[in-house]
């Protein structure tokens, strides 16, 4: 992990990575709030970008306490997760952990459980999308 960001292999294409996060997010109950090809939107203006794609997901239930801590920890809520191809080709899928939010935003002893069970439920949906 390097400043917060977990990265995991996935065993899949971008497109099947991230769809494969929609439905294990969707399946645990929590919204999909949006999705977005950033390579799509390179080639709209005639860039080149490897695949790439970007997943907001979560509930209030999940991001409140900690915003009710910190109002600032909003910046980094709902979560989010990228994959993306790397130059050989190989797709990884990188997400901010919990505990770094927690950490970034000096949130005190009341969130703590609350970035416990954010930080099981990211990396169980995250495994689960990338085959890990």
């Amino acid at each position: 992990m390097t400043d917060g960001l977990v990265t995991l292999p996935s065993n899949y294409p971008v497109p099947a990575t991230i769809d494969r996060l929609r439905d294990a997010v969707t399946a645990a109950g929590l919204q999909v709030f949006a999705r977005m090809d950033h390579a799509a939107g390179a080639r709209e203006v005639s860039l080149e970008l490897r695949p790439t794609e970007l997943l907001i997901f979560g509930n209030a239930r999940g991001g409140t306490p900690l915003m009710q801590d910190k109002q600032t920890a909003g910046i980094d809520l709902p979560l989010k997760a990228l994959a993306w191809a790397d130059e050989s080709g190989q797709t990884w899928l990188s997400y901010n952990d919990p505990a770094w939010i927690a950490e970034r935003h000096q949130l005190g002893e009341p969130s703590a459980a609350a970035v416990q069970t954010l930080s099981g439920a990211i990396a169980k949906l995250a495994h689960a999308a990338a085959g890990a």
